[in-house]
């Protein structure tokens, strides 16, 4: 009798298990399913924004929001999930370019020496405002503006700004009595103040003549 009952517990537990683990293997399946979308959506949305930014950036260039879902190989209602409005897509392609920048400051002061990485980055930042001259036009057609998208990106910047020049100075390389944004503000001043022709070249040449000058006597 013990025998048997036994017997009788060990194949209940035995179908318990099996049932345990057919029902883990479909919820298996469905999480990776729900993990496929999303990846796929990232992959779409950042598709989007690089055909985006390079239509935005062709010269006298303002393609219509089908025009980019045209593009970026994807379908009208993709592009608006994603972007509800123009204003949107604009907005995001900016944030996401000093999103980028101010991510290179992290990378570049993890494999540089403080001064090398500082002035690496203003390179890079150069870069960025060669691009940004490209899709201003694109900015200032937003409805709503460019007032908080420039103040929410300029904090991510200068924020970036006074962590590499904070290592220099911490470093002896930068003297403590050099403002982060005085830096910028010169490149800035060169970008968008001065002569158009070349000011890419005079931009970087002024790289190098800034840290020269914020270097201690």
């Amino acid at each position: 009798m013990k025998k048997t009952q036994t017997k009788q517990s060990a194949a209940s537990a035995a179908k318990t298990a099996l049932g345990k683990n057919s029902a883990e293997k479909p919820a298996g399946k469905a999480a990776e399913a729900e993990r496929k979308p999303r990846a796929d959506a990232q992959r779409n949305r950042e598709r989007i924004l690089a055909v985006a930014k390079d239509a935005f950036a062709r010269a006298g260039s303002e393609p219509s929001m089908d025009e980019v879902a045209r593009l970026a190989k994807v379908g009208p209602g993709t592009l608006y999930r994603n972007f509800p409005s123009r204003d949107a897509l604009i907005e995001a392609l900016y944030r996401t370019e000093v999103e980028k920048l101010a991510d290179s400051a992290q990378a570049l002061s993890a494999k540089l020496e403080p001064v090398a990485a500082l002035r690496a980055w203003l390179l890079v930042l150069v870069d960025y405002m060669a691009a940004k001259r490209l899709y201003m036009p694109a900015l200032q057609t937003m409805v709503c503006g460019t007032t908080d998208v420039f103040a929410a990106t300029g904090e991510v910047l200068i924020g970036a700004m006074d962590m590499l020049t904070s290592r220099a100075v911490a470093a002896g390389e930068i003297r403590a009595d050099v403002p982060p944004m005085d830096l910028m503000l010169a490149l800035f001043g060169v970008a968008y103040a001065g002569p158009s022709e070349d000011w890419q070249g005079r931009a970087r040449r002024m790289v190098d003549v800034l840290l020269a000058g914020a270097r201690p006597a």
